[in-house]
């Protein structure tokens, strides 16, 4: 069996956020994406925001009454977003100086590249990668 889908690339991920205000500021306001477009769907009353990323797009929806984000330990599910930054180091400097908290550095031991976690207002882990 040959399978030939040419899946690619990541055309978007979405978030379902606990409070849509909220994470549009943390995302827009203070981590800098850009609007591409805002819906508010009167039929589901809630809202979804997509946002631009390099190539590709992320898609935050604010449904109200969803369930909280298992954590820790672990559930199935996505694990965490990363980003890819040039220079770690200026990144967490400016993610300081917004009052969002990082994680020391570390080196990722497969990639032998620097790399940090941060959260997102509902807690998803958030990678810059190097």
């Amino acid at each position: 069996m040959v399978i030939n889908m040419k899946l690619n690339k990541v055309h978007h991920v979405a978030i379902i956020v606990s409070n849509y205000e909220k994470s549009k500021h943390f995302y827009v306001d203070l981590l800098g994406f850009e609007v591409i477009r805002e819906n508010y769907r009167q039929e589901r009353g809630d809202y979804k925001l997509d946002l631009k990323l390099g190539d590709m797009e992320l898609e935050l929806f604010g449904i109200p009454g969803s369930p909280k984000r298992p954590s820790y330990p672990e559930a199935c599910g996505l694990r965490h977003l990363a980003f890819k930054v040039e220079k770690i180091e200026e990144v967490i400097k400016e993610l300081n100086g917004l009052g969002i908290e990082t994680e020391p550095v570390r080196t990722d031991t497969f990639t032998g590249k620097k790399m940090t976690f941060f959260a997102d207002p509902d807690g998803l882990p958030l990678e810059l990668h190097e």
